[in-house]
C-alpha cells in the first residue's frame, strides 16, 4: 500500500451559506477532488474552517429547521430548532456545520474518521 498524502485545505466561512459550504467540505473530506478517487478508500484531505461565527443562514431556517435526537425509549424523541442549537452551545454554528457535513458524507465505516479531519475554528 502506498502512503496517503493528506493536504490541508483552509476555507473561510465568512458570508457563505451552510449547505454550500458543507457540500464543498464533504467533497474534500471524501477525496472526490483527487484524480485517484476510489469510493471504497478514505483518500480525503484535512479541512480547516475559519470565521465560523460569520456563517450565513438564509431564509427562515433558524426557526423552521429542526434537529432530532432519539434516546431509544418510548417518548424519547427530542427536537431542537437551529436557532436554539446555535444559542445553547458556545460552538453552536460549528455544530450546525458538523451535522450538515456528516449528513453529506456516505454512511460507511470510515465516516467518523473523515469527520475527525474537519477542524472548525
Amino acid at each position: 500500500m502506498t502512503k496517503i498524502e493528506r493536504k490541508l485545505h483552509k476555507i473561510d466561512a465568512d458570508g457563505k451559506s451552510v449547505g454550500r459550504l458543507a457540500s464543498q467540505i464533504a467533497v474534500i473530506l471524501r477525496g472526490k477532488n483527487k484524480p485517484d478517487f476510489e469510493p471504497r478508500l478514505d483518500n480525503g484531505d484535512i479541512v480547516e474552517v475559519a470565521n465560523i461565527d460569520k456563517l450565513k443562514f438564509t431564509g427562515k431556517k433558524l426557526d423552521q429547521k429542526n434537529y432530532f435526537r432519539y434516546s431509544g425509549y418510548p417518548g424519547g424523541l427530542k427536537t431542537e430548532t437551529m436557532r436554539k442549537l446555535k444559542q445553547s452551545r458556545p460552538d453552536g454554528a460549528a455544530e450546525i456545520l458538523r451535522r450538515a457535513v456528516r449528513e453529506m458524507l456516505p454512511p460507511v465505516r470510515f465516516r467518523k474518521t473523515m469527520l475527525k479531519r474537519l477542524i472548525v475554528k
